[in-house]
């Protein structure tokens, strides 16, 4: 694991995008598993600028997004392929088709799993898997559990994660109870993951999840042992820590 110290959420972007950047320009035809919430947009936001600036391409990239809401199609503002689209996708010039999130709109929760582990399959493991974390230790929708979940699936999202989404809705009354999932087995098959965190209210579980034990309670922690880990976080989230000082 290498832990980069950032000043504040602006600079932990920045720092996020150069690293993407950097594998996006070694392979230009690079497979990119993307996130989605308020920790990647400031990440998005120069990506973007570094496309208009002609200093990326995305005419190649293939992408996999982590979760998608069950019962949300692509069109509704809260939906996680409208994120990406008005976030990241609209804005450059990627192939819509080469664009890949869970199908919201799917009740068969069997078949969607299905059908996106099979898109999976097909794209092969990322290259670069982009996450965040809950303030539970979840990556993705992996809540809190017994075991590790291996492949995609249907989650019953835990009451913290719904109070934590519902900021994006009007009412809480309107987050969806239910999610389609990236699997853990398929997260740590990524070459390299990048998790970026900001704010003090995220230092404790920067501290269960990679200076603890390696538990299913705390889903991120299984991080601990992917063989290239970098963790981009400011000093908020890093105080709990100590002094651990790295950077790019």
């Amino acid at each position: 694991m290498r832990i980069i110290r950032t000043r504040d959420y602006e600079d932990m972007s920045r720092k996020a995008a150069n690293l993407i950047s950097a594998v996006m320009t070694m392979k230009p035809d690079c497979v990119l598993g993307l996130a989605t919430g308020s920790s990647p947009v400031g990440t998005y936001r120069n990506l973007i600028r570094r496309y208009e600036n002609g200093d990326l391409d995305f005419s190649q990239v293939t992408t996999v997004n982590l979760d998608e809401y069950k019962g949300l199609d692509g069109e509704n503002p809260q939906s996680y392929r409208y994120f990406m689209r008005e976030n990241l996708f609209s804005h450059v010039n990627i192939d819509p088709a080469r664009t890949f999130l869970p199908d919201g709109t799917e009740e068969d929760s069997e078949k969607a799993c299905g059908a996106y582990d099979e898109i999976l399959r097909r794209t092969g493991p990322a290259d670069l898997q982009l996450l965040g974390i809950g303030h539970d230790g979840h990556i993705g929708f992996n809540e809190p559990a017994d075991t590790f979940a291996k492949l995609t699936h249907c989650v019953d999202l835990a009451e913290m994660t719904i109070e934590a989404n519902a900021r994006f809705f009007s009412s809480r009354e309107e987050v969806p109870t239910q999610a389609y999932t990236m699997g853990i087995q398929t997260i740590m098959s990524a070459a390299k993951v990048l998790m970026i965190v900001s704010g003090a209210d995220k230092a404790e579980i920067i501290r269960k999840a990679f200076f603890g034990p390696v538990t299913p309670q705390v889903p991120a922690s299984i991080l601990q042992f992917h063989p290239d880990f970098v963790l981009i976080a400011d000093e908020a989230a890093l105080s709990e820590i100590g002094k651990i000082s790295v950077g790019v």
